[in-house]
C-alpha cells in the first residue's frame, strides 16, 4: 500500500516588476522583485504610492542556470521580434537628467539615483 499526499498549490498573483534588488550570503542569492504604483488619495496632497514585492532566493549555482536561460529566451525573443534595446523615452530621460545634472555643476555621480527602499 502506498501512502498518498495531499497537495496544495498557491500558484500566485501575476506579477510586474519594475526593479529587482539582488544581495548575496555565502550560500545564496536573494532577488527581491519589486513593483512601484503611484496612488491617489483626495484626502492627502502628499504623494502616495504603493510597493509591493515578491522575493526569490536562490543557490548560486540556481542563478547560474537562470543566467543561461534568460540569454537564451531573450536570443529566440529576439530571432522573433527584433533586437532589444533601451526604450526611446528612456534614452531621453537619461539625457535630461545628465543635462541638468551638469548644468548644476555636478558630476553624475554626485546624484544620488531613485531608491525606493530607502
Amino acid at each position: 500500500m502506498t501512502d498518498q499526499v495531499n497537495l496544495n498549490i498557491h500558484e500566485g498573483d501575476p506579477f510586474f516588476a519594475h526593479e529587482v534588488t539582488i544581495n548575496f550570503t555565502p550560500t545564496q542569492l536573494t532577488l527581491d522583485f519589486k513593483c512601484i504604483t503611484p496612488r491617489s488619495d483626495p484626502r492627502s496632497k502628499k504623494p502616495n504610492f504603493q510597493l509591493k514585492h515578491n522575493v526569490v532566493m536562490m543557490e548560486p549555482w540556481h542563478a547560474k542556470s537562470l543566467i543561461d536561460i534568460l540569454q537564451n529566451v531573450v536570443q529566440k525573443y529576439e530571432g522573433e521580434f527584433g533586437k532589444v534595446s533601451k526604450p526611446k523615452s528612456l534614452v531621453k530621460a537619461e539625457k535630461k537628467q545628465k543635462e541638468f545634472v551638469q548644468s548644476q555643476g555636478k558630476k553624475e555621480i554626485d546624484v544620488p539615483k531613485p531608491n525606493y527602499m530607502g
